[in-house]
């Protein structure tokens, strides 16, 4: 076979995979709109969850420390799932591999021993962190008064 009929082999299966997906979509964006239901009301777009009407608005301030924990949980999620390849792999990958896991580990030991030293997750009001710090006597003298 030909490098010329090789390539050109090699295009028209990346065509016929083109128009196939672009079909596809084509055929499920014309089918939901043949077969949607054409109803119109005041209330068809309000959203509706497990039977309870909505109450205010759904723009709420959180505290960044949400965000904080979301990207933890990411971070740590990756983690979990990089150690389960590596346990997966342990017999191919030896004592080498095994070095390898344990640096990772103790990279991101080092940078949770970081986040907690700086305070990233103590979710205690600043109030409550002064008479933590202040200590019990503190307190006492103060419901003295």
């Amino acid at each position: 076979m030909s490098i010329t009929t090789e390539v050109t082999a090699h295009y028209w299966a990346f065509a016929v995979f083109l128009a196939g997906a672009v079909g596809l979509c084509c055929f499920m964006l014309l089918g939901g709109f043949l077969l949607g239901g054409r109803a119109h009301s005041r209330s068809k777009n309000v959203p509706f969850e497990s039977g309870i009407d909505p109450v205010g608005t759904a723009r709420l301030r959180l505290s960044s420390k949400f965000y904080l924990v979301a990207m933890f949980f990411v971070i740590f999620d990756v983690e979990a799932l990089y150690l389960y390849a590596w346990s997966v792999s342990i017999r191919e990958v030896g004592w080498i591999g095994f070095f390898e896991a344990a640096i990772f580990i103790i990279v991101l030991l080092a940078g949770l021993v970081y986040l907690v030293r700086v305070g990233a997750l103590d979710w205690t009001p600043e109030r409550s962190q002064r008479l933590r710090r202040a200590g019990p006597v503190a307190e006492n003298q103060r419901h003295q008064q």
